[in-house]
């Protein structure tokens, strides 16, 4: 019975443990967040050469930002400036961005309707 005891509280301990994890994940799993729309586009105006003024591009080789997932372009800009994914132009870009111009651009675009 003593066992049993023990295992329960090391149980209960453990759910305790998880749903404060579950319930503190969402300020670290979106790392976009924190972004100011605003801000974001004042900030694209460099984007808007080829990802069009709203975020619609007219021509296929680029592609459309609004809407988009707002972690996916903070995914996509951080991989560019790290360089593992390469493109002559946005790597370039990406390069001159700061974490807080990344997150300013992915929360404007992702506000967009596609």
């Amino acid at each position: 019975m003593q066992r049993m005891q023990f295992y329960k509280s090391k149980f209960n301990g453990l759910v305790v443990a998880m749903a404060v994890a579950v319930i503190s994940a969402p300020a670290f799993a979106w790392p976009g967040s924190g972004g100011d729309v605003s801000a974001g586009k004042t900030k694209s105006a460099t984007c808007t050469a080829c990802h069009g003024q709203n975020g619609i591009s007219v021509n296929d080789n680029w592609p459309n930002l609004a809407g988009q997932k707002e972690n996916y372009i903070v995914e996509q800009l951080h991989a560019f400036k790290s360089g593992t994914r390469t493109n002559p132009i946005m790597s370039g870009i990406a390069k001159m961005l700061n974490d807080q111009d990344i997150r300013d651009l992915a929360a404007y675009f992702s506000s967009l309707k596609p």
